[in-house]
């Protein structure tokens, strides 16, 4: 795999070096939607993050995972800027930028890279390969024509893909080569972190691993933090040093990757590791009355919460 440069500008630099600084912090976050239900002035509401507070360290990997609806796209999008917390405060290194200004989004914006579910409508199917990762750098007035081109031509080679892909389109491709393009984009400002959302859930099984493997390389040799979000606790389980288990928009457990597995505190953690019982969890889901229990209990929590 080949190298890439990690060169930053001087203020991003200096942050970067402080190890006991969360690169991002959510302090009690809330985010609820008005649905078009309801009536005029007291429309239904969507509590889709309740409470929510995380850390994201410095060369950490936060696995998020729960089923669909439980809030974990939401989290990931309050992180990077897409969405605006109701209630609850932000912070950049530091830097409380729940109401960020211009500069601060853009900041930001150079220092989290987001890698989406979908590489066909993440890309841009009008431009090539060569356009989509040097459309980037020209955003942001990084670095001189031939540092550019020499970044795009590194980071095709790093992804894993021959630089003739460079004059491709979006459409000429496999899934698996899409999102390893979209990677290489992410890549491209010399991120701090990465959000990778379902980044493997559109793609074959075999191809999935070849991700995961590809990401575990870039976390290591690169010193990357990343935020990887799942419905596939199997998967959260082998990429996260840490991992949030979340469930109707809170975090009902949270703890390293081995203390979740192996002694799961929650209900609904425990439901979700009976769902792969032969490869993850042997002693739990044997049984049909064993998983109905776990489903009930999850559903009287979330009647209790609800009222």
């Amino acid at each position: 795999m080949a190298e890439l440069e990690t060169t930053q500008t001087p203020a991003v630099e200096e942050k970067k070096n402080d190890k006991d600084t969360p690169i991002i912090f959510l302090d009690d976050i809330h985010v609820t939607f008005k649905t078009r239900t309801g009536s005029l002035l007291h429309p239904n509401l969507v509590h889709a993050v309740q409470g929510l507070t995380l850390k994201l360290m410095p060369g950490e990997t936060i696995g998020i995972v729960g089923e669909s609806g439980c809030g974990k796209s939401t989290t990931a999008n309050v992180m990077c800027g897409l969405q605006q917390p109701t209630s609850g405060q932000v912070f950049f290194k530091g830097e409380d930028v729940t109401n960020r200004t211009a500069a601060q989004r853009r900041l930001i914006g150079r220092v989290i890279s987001v890698v989406f579910q979908d590489p066909a409508t993440a890309l841009n199917a009008r431009m090539t390969v060569h356009d989509q990762l040097m459309d980037p750098m020209l955003v942001h007035n990084v670095g001189e024509p031939a540092s550019r081109e020499k970044r795009v031509r590194d980071l095709i080679e790093v992804v894993g893909l021959p630089s003739s892909v460079l004059d491709a389109l979006p459409g000429q491709m496999s899934g698996g080569q899409r999102q390893r393009v979209a990677i290489a984009r992410a890549l491209s400002l010399h991120p701090d972190a990465i959000i990778a959302d379902e980044p493997t859930s559109a793609l074959d099984v075999s191809v999935r691993a070849q991700i995961l493997n590809l990401l575990m390389d870039l976390k290591r040799e690169l010193g990357l933090s990343m935020v990887f979000i799942s419905h596939d606790i199997q998967t959260v389980r082998y990429i996260s040093d840490r991992i949030v288990v979340m469930n109707g928009g809170k975090a009902v457990e949270e703890g390293t990757a081995e203390q979740v597995f192996n002694n799961p505190k929650d209900a609904y953690t425990r439901l979700l590791l009976g769902a792969a019982p032969s490869l993850l969890h042997p002693d739990l889901g044997k049984t049909k009355g064993h998983e109905e229990e776990l489903r009930e209990e999850v559903l009287l929590k979330n009647e209790e919460v609800a009222e």
